[in-house]
């Protein structure tokens, strides 16, 4: 694989799009003999600002603490946050949370368009860009934007007890696993479209630099949001849907046949999740992502421009 990578291909910039949670957890994120040679670059979503690694720095540093989606969520409405944030404690657990790196302390960081427009001073150099378009804290943010006000107020009256009872910590849990649950894959993609649409425009930004060619995208599964990447570049160079949705159904038997498959079914499971929902990657999936672009959007295009990859840049 390494040989058709970097010797047939000539791969020159790699985007992992994952999120730190993931980037913990994944003992290859230095391997020398993938990543020796390459520049490592953080994209800082809040500013869209960029952070080129120094040879002695790495990528995942330490773990933060709940303090972190404290402040991620300080500006949010009286009694959200608190809802919020006992959320992810319960949901993710609360000792510790490995969220964005803190974004004022992003020092010597430069501008994203920046970066963008002086590519070509670094286009003999292989780079990989860190873009973690999607984390919890965002799917449980978006999940909040769709529960009804009822189950909000429900929630925020059962907060205090979860101190002190299990029980009420299951409960408040419940109408937030319903939601996912019930939504499944396409509702992940809506939110995907929606929170992640400033590490979408980066990584097209990214594509669309010849420079940086060639080049290639990726996160755990390669399904979710790889296949919605690809899914947009397929649809704005005319490609038909039928095309596209057999191509993302390709992806359907990833987790099988990855070693961690049982962990994955493992993780959803322990975190209340059905595992059969998330998965998979059935072709309706996929259909109805893009039938929802088109009904919220207008078009891909539509899309694209609300995110501001403008046409010149398409």
């Amino acid at each position: 694989d390494l040989e058709i990578l970097f010797g047939d291909i000539g791969i020159k910039t790699l985007v992992d799009l994952r999120s730190p949670t993931e980037l913990k957890d994944d003992p290859t994120l230095e391997r020398e003999e993938v990543f020796a040679g390459f520049t490592d670059m953080v994209f800082y979503e809040n500013g869209n600002k960029v952070k080129e690694l120094g040879p002695e720095e790495k990528r995942m540093q330490k773990i933060r603490k709940r303090d972190r989606v404290k402040k991620a969520v300080s500006g949010a409405k009286k009694n959200t946050k608190d809802v919020v944030v006992g959320f992810v404690d319960n949901f993710f657990g609360g000792d510790e949370f490995d969220g964005e790196e803190k974004e004022e302390e992003c020092i010597d960081c430069m501008e994203a368009s920046k970066l963008l427009e002086e590519s070509s001073r670094r286009k003999n150099r292989k780079e990989r860009h860190f873009v973690s378009i999607m984390n919890e804290l965002k799917y449980v943010r978006g999940t909040l934007s769709k529960l009804r006000k009822r189950d909000i107020a429900s929630t925020i009256l059962k907060a205090p007890s979860t101190i002190v009872s299990k029980s009420a910590r299951e409960n408040i849990k419940k109408p937030f696993l319903e939601e996912i649950n019930g939504g499944g894959l396409p509702m992940l993609n809506e939110l995907l479209l929606r929170f992640g649409a400033p590490g979408i425009k980066y990584v097209l930004d990214l594509i669309s630099d010849k420079n940086r060619h060639p080049i290639a995208f990726y996160c755990t599964a390669g399904k979710d949001r790889t296949g919605m990447i690809a899914a947009i570049i397929l649809a704005l160079l005319g490609t038909e849907d039928d095309a596209i949705v057999e191509d993302y159904s390709l992806s359907a038997n990833v987790y099988a046949e990855m070693n961690d498959h049982k962990a994955m079914v493992g993780a959803l499971s322990q975190r209340s999740l059905d595992a059969k929902t998330f998965l998979g990657a059935p072709p309706q999936v996929m259909k109805d992502t893009l039938a929802n672009i088109r009904n919220t959007y207008g078009s891909v295009e539509g899309y694209l421009d609300f995110i501001g990859f403008d046409e010149k840049s398409r």
